[in-house]
C-alpha cells in the first residue's frame, strides 16, 4: 500500500505552463500531466492527483474564477485521504487568488500555491523546481494549519502578506515581515507560525469593487465614476498612514452618502493604516465618514476582500 500523502496538484494554467506558440509568443501549453513529468522527483515526495482546472495566463483570472478555484480546492480538501492541495498559477494574480482562498478555506490541510517566472522553453525555467517546492511543502505535516502559502524560489510565504515586487526576477515574492519558512535539500522548516486572517462566510463574490491609487493633487473625478457607473463597493491607496488629496475627499463622501463601502488601503509597500492625522482627507476626517481602514493590507488584496465581505453580508466592515 502506498504510504505517500496524498497531494492533489490543481492547474489553472500560467507562465509555469507555458511555451511559444509559432510566433514566438509564451502561451498555456502543458497540462497538469506535462508539469508532473518535467519534475520527476516529484513521486519520491507524494502520491500525485492532477486536476486542470483552467489554461490561462494569470493577467486573465477573474475573482469570479478565484471563487470557483476556492470551491474546487475545498472539495478536494474534504477527501480525509488528501494530505495537501497545490495551485499552479499565472504570478501576475498570484497574491490575489492566495489571498481569497486564504480567506475562505478552513481546512487544516495545508494548500500551497506556486507558480513561475520563466517559461518550460528559457534553460532556465524555474517551473519544475517550484512545483517541487510545493509539492514538498503541501505534504509537510508542519505545514498543516498555516492557512494558504505561496511557494516560489524555495520560499514559504503567508498568502496574506506577499508581494510581486519585481516583474521579472526569479525571487520577485516578498513579505514585509520575511518568508515564513524555506525549503531546503534535506526539508520543509518553518522560522515562525502564520498568523491568519478572518474567514468570511461569503455564500458568493460581489463585482464591480473598484481600486484606485491616488497622486499628488488626486481629484473625485474616478471615484464619482466609480459611483455612478454602478460599482458596489470602494478600495482607496492613500498616501503615507491613510490620507487623501483634499480635491478626493468630497467623492469619498459622496460615495458614502450612496452607502458604498470605502476601504482605505496605503500605496506604501508596507506598514497600517490609522487615524493618526488631522484636517481634511486625514486619517481622523476618513474615519469620521465611516470609511473602513484596511490595516496593512495592500489594495488589490483588500479589494478580493470586499468582495467576499459584499458576497457574506452584514457588516462588511467587521470582515477588516
Amino acid at each position: 500500500m502506498n504510504k505517500q500523502p496524498q497531494v492533489v496538484v490543481v492547474c489553472t494554467g500560467g507562465t509555469i505552463s507555458m511555451r511559444p506558440d509559432p510566433s514566438g509568443a509564451a502561451v498555456p501549453a502543458l497540462s497538469g500531466a506535462d508539469l508532473l513529468r518535467s519534475a520527476p522527483s516529484l513521486a519520491q515526495h507524494a502520491q500525485l492527483v492532477v486536476d486542470d482546472f483552467a489554461h490561462i495566463p494569470g493577467w486573465q483570472m477573474t475573482p469570479e474564477q478565484m471563487f470557483a478555484l476556492a470551491q474546487r480546492v475545498q472539495t478536494h480538501l474534504g477527501n480525509p485521504q488528501v494530505a495537501g492541495v497545490v495551485v499552479t498559477h499565472g504570478t501576475d494574480t498570484i497574491e490575489e487568488t492566495a489571498y481569497l482562498l486564504d480567506l475562505t478555506l478552513t481546512a487544516e490541510q495545508p494548500v500551497a500555491v506556486v507558480g513561475a517566472m520563466r517559461h518550460s522553453a528559457e534553460p532556465s525555467w524555474d517551473g519544475p523546481a517550484n512545483l517541487l517546492a510545493a509539492v514538498r511543502t503541501a505534504a509537510a505535516p508542519q505545514a498543516r494549519d498555516q492557512g494558504v502559502l505561496v511557494v516560489l524560489h524555495n520560499q514559504i510565504h503567508a498568502a496574506s502578506g506577499v508581494r510581486k515586487t519585481d516583474s521579472a526576477a526569479l525571487d520577485t515574492f516578498k513579505s514585509p515581515f520575511g518568508p515564513l519558512g524555506i525549503v531546503d535539500d534535506d526539508g520543509v522548516f518553518f522560522h515562525r507560525r502564520s498568523w491568519r486572517r478572518c474567514h468570511i462566510p461569503a455564500k458568493t463574490i460581489v463585482t464591480p469593487v473598484d481600486l484606485i491609487k491616488v497622486a499628488a493633487g488626486s481629484d473625485d473625478r474616478l471615484i464619482r465614476a466609480s459611483v455612478t457607473s454602478g460599482a458596489k463597493g470602494l478600495v482607496i491607496e492613500g498616501f503615507g498612514r491613510g490620507h487623501l488629496p483634499p480635491k478626493a475627499v468630497d467623492g469619498v463622501r459622496f460615495a458614502r452618502e450612496q452607502g458604498l463601502p470605502v476601504v482605505l488601503c496605503s500605496r506604501c509597500a508596507a506598514g497600517r493604516v490609522l487615524d493618526t492625522y488631522g484636517g481634511v482627507g486625514g486619517g481622523r476626517d476618513l474615519r469620521a465618514m465611516g470609511v473602513i481602514f484596511g490595516g496593512d493590507t495592500s489594495g488589490p488584496q483588500a479589494r478580493i476582500q470586499l468582495m467576499l465581505a459584499l458576497g457574506a453580508g452584514g457588516n462588511v466592515a467587521e470582515y477588516f
